[in-house]
């Protein structure tokens, strides 16, 4: 294999490493959002790098699993969540 040839697979190894652990989920917090919306209840739990985004990010992922379509998911969304677990 000539020297090009092993630069490129070098760089080619060190940008999966880059994206492995980047994809790990080191955040540094954590939220558990219960909501209900039409009679139906679902909890999630998601990281991120700030309470806030934790809280949003749980909050549209719960609401993922609840609504029908895209106005359902925004009414969804301006429920208030049943309980809210961040670490």
């Amino acid at each position: 294999m000539s020297r090009t040839g092993w630069i490129g697979f070098a760089l080619l190894g060190l940008l999966m490493a880059f994206v492995i652990v980047s994809s790990m989920g080191w955040e540094a917090h954590s939220c558990e959002v219960c909501i209900t919306y039409r009679g139906q209840q679902q909890c999630r739990t998601v990281g991120g790098s700030t309470v806030e985004e934790a809280r949003e990010g749980a909050i549209t992922n719960a609401c993922a699993f609840l609504s029908g379509g895209v106005t359902d998911s925004l009414a969804c969304g301006r429920q208030q969540p049943d309980s809210i677990n961040c670490r």
